[in-house]
C-alpha cells in the first residue's frame, strides 16, 4: 500500500509543473505549433518534422517544472516577461516568412544590427500594412487576443449579478475537485508523454548541442551540410542560433580587418593592366566538353582554346565542395598547410587596392538579404562588413539577379565606367547551383531527356530530364563566360576561369546530385566533386606584349595545382611586391612546388587518393 501510495504520489507530482502553471503551458504550447506549422512545412527541403511536437511539449515542459521553483510573486513577472519575448519573437518570425519567405536567421539579425532609427521607419511604413492581419501573421495576433481575453475576464466578476457569481464559484469549486481527482491520470500521461519526448527529440537536442558547439562559422555551416543536423523549430532558437552564428563570424571578421591594417605593399610594376577572375558556381569538369564530355556543353570555351589564346590546365582541384570554404581560401593569401587560419592572413583584393587596383566585385551570390542560408552567410559576411568590403573593393554591384547575364548588364551600364588605368575585376556567377532549371532561360534549352536516352540509358526519364537541365546550364554558362572574355578581348588583358568546386549530376552509378558532404573522401567523390576546369585566356595584345607570361601559363598548364594558391598567382601578374607573395605557390612561377600536397578538406591529399596507372 505504501508502494502504491507513493507511485500515486509521484505521478500526481509529475503533473504539478503543468498544472501550477496550466495557461502558460497551454497558450505557449499552441504558438509553438503555429509557428511549425506556419514555417517548417514552406521552408525549401523542409517538412513537418516527425518529432517536433513532442520535442515542444518536452520543451514546455521543462520551462513549467522551472516556473514551478520560483515564488509565486516573482513567478508572475517571469511568466509576463516571457509572454513578451515569445509572442515577439513568433510574430517577427513568422511576418519575416510571410514577407521574404525565411525565417530569423544570422543575415537578417546583422541587418537589423546595421539599420538606423530612419531605414527602421522607412521598413516599417513598407512593409506593415492591414493585409498582415489576414496572413498566417494573423493567427498569432489571434491567439494573442484569446490569451488577453483569458487574463481580464476573471476580472469582470465583481460587474457580474449575484446569481451569476455563485454560478462561477459553483464551477471552480467543481473544477479544483476534478484536478486533484484525477491527478493520478494526468501525472501517469504527462510522464508517458515526456519518457516519448525525451527518446523522439534526443537526437535533435544532441545535434543542437554540436551545432552549437562549433569553434568557427565554417565549423558550424560544415555541421549543417550533415544528413540529420539539428532542427530549429522555434524562432526562439533560430534567434539564439543567430546570435551565435554572429559572434563567430565577428572573431573571424576581427582577425581579417587585423591582417588588413598590417598589409605591406613594397612596390607593384602593374605587368598586367587589367586582370580578370571568373569564379563559377558547382561545375563539375566531367560535363565539360573540353575534358571530353559527350555532350557539347561548352562550344565556345572550346572555339577559344583552339585559336591558342586560351590554355586549358588538366589537373586543377578545388580544397573543398562548398562555395564559403573555397571562398576564404581563394581569396585569402593563406594556402592549405600554413600555420594559422585564412583570416589570418591578407586578402589578396586589399593587396591590389593598396598596390594601386581598382578593384571590382560582381557577385550573384553573396549580397547581404534576408532569404539567406547560413552557407551564404558564412561565405559572405567578411565580404559584406563595411569595413573589409572597403578595404577589399572600389566598386560592387547592388543587386543579385535571376540569371548570371544581369550581371554583364549592370558590369555595362554602370560599373565599366569606373574603370581606371590597373584594374582587377571578379565576376562571381550563380553558374549551375542548384535548381538546374532555374539557371537559365526558356529560350536557351538545347538538350532534353530525349537526348541521354542512349548515352545513359540507366536512368529514367526524370533523372535525364535532370541531366539535361544541369547540361543547359552549363551550356548557358559558357556563354556567359565567353560574353565576360568578349569585354576584354581588345584590351592588354588576362582573364581566369575557375568554378568554386565540382558537382555531381547522376556520375557513374553513384545516383545522386549535387554534393555528398559528410561522407569520408574517397577517388570518386575527389574526382566529381573536388576537380574542376581551370583556364587562362589572354587577350591577342596580351600575349603579344607580355609572351614571358603567356609561354609561362603553356607550360604550367599541365602541373598540378589547387586553387586555395590562387591569390599568389594573381599578385605575380599584378606585379605586387610584398612579403605576402611566395613563388612556390605561384603555379607559372620557375620555383613552382608541385609537390606540394593537395589537402581535401583539410584532411585528405588527393594525389593518394589517385587509381595507380
Amino acid at each position: 500500500m505504501k508502494i502504491r501510495n507513493l507511485i500515486t504520489r509521484f505521478v500526481s507530482m509529475v503533473f504539478t509543473p503543468i498544472k501550477t502553471n496550466a495557461a502558460f503551458f497551454v497558450f505557449m504550447y499552441l504558438l509553438g505549433l503555429l509557428c511549425a506549422w506556419e514555417t517548417l512545412p514552406h521552408q525549401k527541403g523542409a517538412t513537418i518534422y516527425e518529432h517536433t511536437y513532442a520535442e515542444l511539449f518536452l520543451d514546455i515542459y521543462l520551462l513549467c517544472l522551472i516556473l514551478t521553483a520560483i515564488p509565486q510573486k516573482a513567478r508572475t513577472w517571469v511568466k509576463g516577461f516571457l509572454y513578451f519575448i515569445l509572442y515577439s519573437l513568433a510574430l517577427i518570425d513568422v511576418y519575416c516568412f510571410v514577407k521574404f519567405q525565411s525565417t530569423i536567421t544570422p543575415t537578417m539579425l546583422l541587418l537589423v544590427g546595421e539599420t538606423d532609427s530612419r531605414e527602421a521607419g522607412d521598413f516599417l511604413r513598407s512593409y506593415l500594412s492591414a493585409d498582415v492581419i489576414f496572413s498566417p501573421v494573423g493567427w498569432i495576433l489571434m491567439l494573442i487576443l484569446v490569451h488577453i481575453a483569458k487574463v481580464f475576464l476573471p476580472r469582470l466578476r465583481a460587474h457580474l449579478s449575484y446569481r451569476n457569481k455563485i454560478f462561477l464559484q459553483e464551477s471552480e469549486r467543481r473544477s479544483i475537485a476534478f484536478w486533484k481527482k484525477s491527478a493520478p491520470l494526468w501525472g501517469t500521461l504527462s510522464l508517458c508523454l515526456l519518457v516519448y519526448s525525451a527518446i523522439a527529440c534526443a537526437h535533435n537536442k544532441a545535434a543542437m548541442c554540436k551545432l552549437m558547439s562549433g569553434s568557427t562559422i565554417g565549423e558550424v555551416e560544415h555541421t549543417l551540410t550533415e544528413k540529420d543536423h539539428a532542427n530549429l523549430y522555434m524562432p526562439i532558437y533560430r534567434l539564439v542560433f543567430s546570435i551565435y552564428a554572429n559572434e563567430l563570424a565577428s572573431q573571424q571578421i576581427t582577425k581579417c580587418i587585423e591582417a588588413a591594417n598590417h598589409i605591406q605593399v613594397d612596390s607593384c610594376s602593374y605587368r598586367s593592366p587589367n586582370i580578370v577572375l571568373i569564379i563559377g558556381e558547382s561545375y563539375g569538369r566531367q560535363h565539360d566538353q573540353q575534358y571530353g564530355y559527350f555532350m557539347p556543353t561548352t562550344p565556345r570555351q572550346v572555339k577559344r582554346e583552339k585559336s591558342g589564346l586560351l590554355v586549358k590546365f588538366t589537373d586543377v582541384v578545388a580544397p573543398w565542395n562548398l562555395t564559403s570554404f573555397v571562398f576564404k581560401n581563394v581569396l585569402s593569401m593563406h594556402v592549405v598547410g600554413q600555420k594559422g587560419e585564412w583570416c589570418d592572413y591578407p586578402l589578396f583584393p586589399e593587396l591590389f587596392r593598396k598596390a594601386g587596383y581598382h578593384v571590382t566585385f560582381i557577385t550573384n551570390q553573396f549580397l547581404p538579404k534576408a532569404k539567406e542560408a547560413v552557407y551564404d552567410f558564412s561565405g559572405g559576411f567578411f565580404l559584406n562588413n563595411p569595413t573589409l568590403s572597403k578595404a577589399q573593393f572600389d566598386s560592387r554591384n547592388t543587386r543579385l539577379y535571376r540569371y548570371d547575364a544581369g550581371l554583364i548588364k549592370e558590369y555595362d551600364d554602370s560599373l565599366k565606367s569606373l574603370n581606371k588605368e590597373h584594374n582587377l575585376i571578379i565576376f562571381h556567377l550563380i553558374g549551375q547551383h542548384v535548381n538546374y532549371r532555374q539557371r537559365y532561360p526558356n529560350d536557351r534549352k538545347k538538350f532534353t531527356a530525349d537526348d541521354y536516352l542512349n548515352k545513359r540509358p540507366e536512368l529514367n526519364e526524370k533523372q535525364r530530364r535532370i541531366l539535361a537541365d544541369y547540361d543547359n546550364a552549363v551550356l548557358y554558362n559558357d556563354s556567359i563566360v565567353d560574353q565576360i572574355v568578349k569585354r576584354f578581348e581588345n584590351q592588354d588583358a588576362i582573364v581566369i576561369y575557375m568554378p568554386d568546386h565540382g558537382e555531381e549530376c547522376y556520375e557513374g552509378n553513384r545516383g545522386f546530385i549535387c554534393r555528398n558532404h559528410s561522407a569520408d573522401i574517397d577517388w570518386d567523390l575527389a574526382h566529381y566533386e573536388f576537380q574542376i576546369p581551370f583556364w587562362i585566356y589572354c587577350s591577342h595584345r596580351y600575349a603579344v606584349k607580355h609572351p614571358e607570361i603567356y609561354q609561362a601559363i603553356v607550360q604550367a598548364r599541365k602541373r598540378k595545382f589547387m586553387t586555395d594558391a590562387l591569390p599568389h598567382l594573381l599578385v605575380y601578374l599584378a606585379g605586387i611586391h610584398t612579403p605576402s607573395y611566395h613563388a612556390i605557390y605561384n603555379v607559372i612561377s620557375p620555383d613552382y612546388d608541385e609537390d606540394r600536397p593537395r589537402i581535401l578538406k583539410g584532411t585528405t591529399d588527393y594525389d593518394k587518393l589517385k587509381p595507380k596507372k
